[in-house]
């Protein structure tokens, strides 16, 4: 297959994140429900921006309220992102749990900013999920090690549908994007919740390789992944494989995550052994997401409308697809990021700016950390220092 395209490092950055934002606001509307509920809901497939699913009512219509899902508005995978872009840009350098503590964590719980489902300023805090508000209260209100207050956490992709800006700090780097994600991660997630985090941002550093194809970022993810999650990943895959359109893979692709997915067949009623740690197990979103990518054979809208298509945490699904198509350089609908930037209030294109300096600054310490061991490693004679 060949390559999707040619670009620079900004433009896979600016793909990347703006897609991840774009698949979450397409995603969040219809999240939670399956695709047979979706087809029959709008009368056919969720084919771009929707509006809320109880109408008029979502403002106290269970079990949504009071967010305002829809209409463009971007979710709590978009506002945590961000939120590690911030981070990014204030360490300037890569980043480990303890970061989480010190920076994002404060982030979350003193700075109030637009919530595009609320429809108003509000602190993060006040509108990220349960999972996530877990950072709060392990590492502020608890003290626990960062680096181990992830444990205890449900096990949900709340770690991985954030981590796309590791993989996009270590680009073409799928080793040491997998190491960071992992790091940052413990702080929040245990078990294949943190092991997901680290193989998505994998994933993303895989998709900013000169020529990289959908093949190529799975192969990646495999070559990194473990235990349950890498079985995941690989049932879907080669499932995913077998089409080219989403609509006929949807069920396949259910069925043959299923059997690693705690949650079970309804979403919303979770089975009694859902999100518990295992190492047989793995998160639904993430090998759904690259299956969905396989489908499309890496095009964005594609990727992201059978993500979005595909239901239950689709938000999610959809998130991790967008960032890894936009990652490829498969471009990002105008019409539709146009949409979601004025619904949500928010510039999608900024921290991309922000992240694409932020990146090119942590290589360069890279480089002369590097340069710095090879000098010293040659001085042992363990081998003569590169020209």
């Amino acid at each position: 297959m060949t390559p999707i395209g040619e670009e620079t490092l900004e433009s896979r950055i600016t793909g990347a994140l703006v897609g991840a934002a774009v698949g979450d606001a397409l995603g969040g509307p219809v999240e939670g429900y399956s695709p047979d509920q979706i087809l029959e809901r709008h009368g056919g497939r969720v084919d771009g921006v929707v509006g809320p699913w109880n109408g008029d009512a979502w403002r106290t219509a269970r079990p949504i309220a009071p967010y305002h899902k829809g209409d463009g508005h971007v979710t709590d995978d978009t506002l945590m992102t961000h939120a590690l872009v911030r981070v990014y840009a204030t360490v300037r350098d890569h980043l480990d749990a303890y970061a989480v503590a010190g920076h994002l964590v404060p982030d979350l719980m003193t700075n109030p900013r637009w919530i595009p489902e609320l429809e108003a300023e509000a602190l993060p805090l006040q509108r990220i999920f349960l999972a996530e508000k877990w950072l709060v209260t392990r590492l502020h209100y608890g003290h626990a090690d960062p680096r181990e207050a992830g444990a205890g956490n449900i096990v949900n992709c709340g770690a991985a549908m954030y981590m796309a800006p590791v993989g996009l700090v270590n680009a073409a780097n799928p080793a040491g994007a997998y190491a960071e994600a992992l790091d940052i991660a413990g702080a929040h997630q245990s078990s294949y919740g943190r092991e997901a985090a680290g193989v998505l941002a994998a994933a993303v550093s895989a998709a900013c390789v000169p020529g990289a194809t959908p093949e190529s970022v799975v192969a990646e993810c495999l070559a990194v992944a473990k235990d349950g999650t890498r079985a995941a990943i690989e049932a879907v895959c080669e499932t995913a494989a077998r089409y080219t359109e989403f609509e006929p893979a949807l069920g396949p692709l259910r069925a043959a995550v299923a059997p690693y997915d705690t949650v079970g067949p309804d979403y919303r009623a979770p089975s009694l052994g859902a999100r518990r740690p295992s190492r047989l197990h793995a998160i639904e979103e993430l090998p759904v997401a690259l299956g969905m990518l396989t489908v499309a054979r890496g095009d964005f809208r594609q990727a992201v409308l059978g993500s979005v298509n595909y239901g239950r945490d689709c938000d999610s699904i959809a998130t991790m697809a967008g960032a890894l198509a936009g990652a490829l350089g498969s471009p990002v609908p105008d019409e539709w990021a146009g949409q979601v930037a004025e619904a949500s209030r928010l510039d999608l294109w900024e921290p991309a700016r922000t992240l694409a300096a932020v990146t090119r600054e942590i290589f360069t310490r890279d480089l002369h950390r590097r340069r710095t061991h090879e000098s010293a490693f040659a001085g042992l004679g363990g081998a003569p220092c590169a020209v």
